[in-house]
């Protein structure tokens, strides 16, 4: 089983992560991967950095046969010039390239999940980039020509996993854009995903209310009763272990974290803070909702530290590992 990995912003912490991840694929557990780059720019920061990893140029068909003897790198068309710390526009063409290429090579099977290191939306948006992140992209390509899938983030780690139905957006627009029709789709995005590509054969998902206590019955805010609570109740008549709303800040403690697989938050911070305060180093960006696999270290770019051989591989390798769990149950579902 190859996966697919995306070079990243090429000035940023990915290139160092790859290098080490290989470097320490054994220890870690990390599965075959290739990576979709620039081979002389991997060759000269291995010694820059003093690691002893080989970096071998094939094609797919190779690719997973090599990864023992080096990192297998499938050479961008795109040059890429950004040294570590120092982004360059330039260098947009091939990082979108690189997320073009992972995402063609696993739909037309010659890789079995698409794994993305981080890229800094700020420097492709200086050279036209039009999606407002990674995730939309992703959704554009899954598109191909038809309806846009609505993609879900599902932040996960081995003690608590969560998924903000609305994601980056400004705190005062959440009350807006928030639906019972939103939250019921991402709630059957999660619900069949967890059973189809995690193995959880009946999920409990547990919301959140969207205002203090809930709403404290309507007098902190009316959307609790008027729009998630009818929501939940459309999920469990779709047959789905959903329920809620409950308070947030007593979702997330170790006894309330046994009742449930995965929370539904209702705005960006009130998902990520817990997971990152639980998981920082450990968790995985998980996009579910697409026809291909895709997960991601649960961090940015990091430049003020890249180049410097401190960046820490644990999230970049959980989210080889966590690819290619994915990619296992979901061939035993198809089979």
């Amino acid at each position: 089983m190859l996966l697919a990995l995306t070079q990243g912003d090429p000035a940023g912490i990915g290139p160092e992560l790859t290098l080490t991840a290989w470097l320490e694929r054994e220890t870690r557990g990390c599965p075959p991967f290739a990576l979709i780059g620039n081979p002389d720019l991997l060759v000269k920061l291995a010694r820059e950095l003093g690691m002893d990893v080989p970096v071998v140029s094939c094609d797919w068909d190779d690719a997973e046969l090599r990864f023992s003897d080096g990192l297998p790198v499938i050479s961008l068309e795109n040059h890429v010039v950004a040294p570590p710390g120092r982004p360059d526009p330039a260098s947009a063409a091939g990082t979108i390239e690189s997320i073009t290429r992972a995402v063609a090579a696993v739909r037309q099977g010659k890789a079995a999940a698409v794994v993305t290191n981080p890229i800094a939306k700020s420097v492709l948006y200086q050279a036209g980039f039009s999606h407002p992140g990674h995730t939309e992209f992703l959704a554009h390509l899954a598109a191909d020509g038809k309806d846009t899938p609505l993609p879900v983030m599902l932040l996960w780690s081995d003690d608590l996993a969560v998924v903000p139905v609305t994601i980056h957006v400004p705190l005062s627009a959440v009350p807006g854009l928030l639906t019972a029709e939103l939250i019921v789709e991402t709630g059957r995005i999660v619900a069949r995903e967890l059973a189809t590509r995690f193995g959880i054969a009946q999920p409990r998902l547990a919301v959140t209310g969207l205002n203090p206590h809930a709403g404290e019955n309507g007098a902190l805010g009316s959307e609790d009763a008027a729009v998630v609570a009818p929501a939940i109740a459309r999920l469990q008549a779709l047959g789905i272990a959903a329920t809620g709303p409950y308070p947030a800040d007593t979702l997330f403690h170790a006894r309330a974290r046994t009742g449930y697989d995965v929370v539904l938050a209702m705005y960006h911070d009130q998902a990520l803070i817990p997971i990152k305060t639980i998981a920082f180093d450990e968790g995985v960006n998980v996009t579910l909702g697409l026809p291909f696999i895709r997960t991601s270290p649960d961090h940015g770019t990091a430049f003020d530290i890249a180049g410097k051989g401190i960046a820490r591989p644990d999230s970049l390798c959980a989210a080889l590992r966590l690819a290619a769990r994915m990619a296992r149950h979901e061939a035993q579902v198809v089979a």
